[in-house]
């Protein structure tokens, strides 16, 4: 090849316009050198105690704490029916569902419940309860220890949606705690969702959903699909028609809006 006057300028340009670039890049200006330049000042976090009242966070909201069920009403309307024996609020068959009076978006959920060690009957009949989101979103209650059911049905399953990545379910009698991460969807002027609800759940301390995109509300029958409704719903705990021969306990429930 013909070494020509203009190839060695190109070259010689090519080689300086490299060398500058490494040269800048080794020795940035002094506002990069500044470590101050990515460090954030505000908004400063709000302090918050980790164990305020008992073990919950101090902005926690208490939805029950045993003495009464004076956050909650009958899904029907009415003051809440379920009989609190002491201090635990007890599921039983003709009391019917309970929803919180104050409605709730993006939140972090606490909720302890049991089922009573000498429960009888198989699958879905073995204390059935729920956790409901907004009214729509059901994260299921159910002795699920050694009790055979479908997964995406069994205890903290997202209801005929996403099975728990592992069973974390300790044995009848004993309490099991849900702690909930949830984020709400959100809607369009049109009433279509652009951003799904999702949801992770850790079940006694385990990792069962982490992160998990909710397909709509929970359907028994068919498949799952969004409506609109307002950023803040109730929640909603279910007294299911299979749980009037194992009743469910509920203590410590607490709520963090986020």
């Amino acid at each position: 090849m013909k070494i020509t006057k203009e190839y060695l300028l190109v070259l010689l340009t090519s080689t300086l316009l490299i060398s500058s670039i490494n040269l800048f890049a080794q020795k940035p200006d002094k506002e990069q050198q500044n470590p101050a330049t990515t460090e954030t000042w505000e908004p400063f976090p709000e302090k918050v105690f980790p164990e305020g009242t008992g073990s919950l966070p101090s902005d926690a909201i208490v939805l029950f704490n045993g003495p009464n069920l004076n956050a909650w009403e009958d899904a029907k309307g009415g003051k809440a029916r379920w009989p609190i024996i002491d201090g635990i609020a007890v599921v039983a068959s003709d009391s019917g569902s309970i929803v919180t009076k104050r409605a709730f978006g993006d939140c972090q959920l606490h909720v302890e419940w049991r089922i009573a060690p000498d429960i009888t009957g198989e699958g879905q009949f073995r204390g059935n309860s729920g956790i409901i989101l907004q009214g729509r979103y059901e994260i299921q209650v159910l002795e699920s220890f050694e009790s055979q059911t479908y997964s995406n049905g069994q205890a903290g399953a997202i209801y005929k949606q996403h099975p728990p990545m592992v069973n974390a379910s300790k044995k009848p009698g004993e309490w099991q705690t849900y702690d909930i991460n949830f984020i709400a969807p959100r809607f369009n002027e049109k009433g279509n969702v652009v951003i799904p609800a999702r949801v992770t759940v850790l079940y006694n301390g385990v990792f069962i959903h982490n992160n998990a995109e909710i397909w709509g509300t929970e359907a028994f029958v068919g498949m799952p699909q969004y409506g609109m409704h307002n950023l803040k719903e109730p929640l909603f705990i279910q007294n299911h028609s299979n749980n009037h021969k194992n009743p469910v306990q509920y203590k410590n429930i607490w709520i963090r809006e986020l």
